[in-house]
């Protein structure tokens, strides 16, 4: 009789180095578009020393951002924080108080 292991991975979300779901889409757009960047300014005729010292150091602020909003807000922390700012600041009700009370 065959035995078959349990993958014991699935449900979890999704984990690299330490990064969870929605920061591995940031950091690896993020790349893409230092990577982009970093052609355009090549293609526009840019010392190619500068370009590639300016990839680098866009790409070393980047890894850090990403790893500093990973390690302050968590998996699903950044979500909830942009989830609060589309919420309303007060409740407006334009009844008057005499409709409230009369049925």
């Amino acid at each position: 009789m065959a035995e078959f292991g349990v993958n014991k991975g699935v449900g979890k979300e999704v984990e690299f180095k330490g990064l969870t779901t929605q920061y591995l889409f940031i950091f690896a757009g993020g790349l893409i578009g230092v990577f982009i960047l970093v052609v355009i300014l090549n293609l526009f005729g840019l010392n190619n020393f500068s370009c590639i010292l300016f990839g680098i150091v866009a790409g070393s602020v980047l890894v850090w951002g990403v790893f500093h909003l990973n390690n302050k807000y968590g998996p699903h922390g950044l979500m909830k924080r942009m989830a609060l700012k589309q919420h309303p600041r007060r409740i407006i009700h334009r009844r008057s108080i005499r409709r409230l009370f009369n049925r």
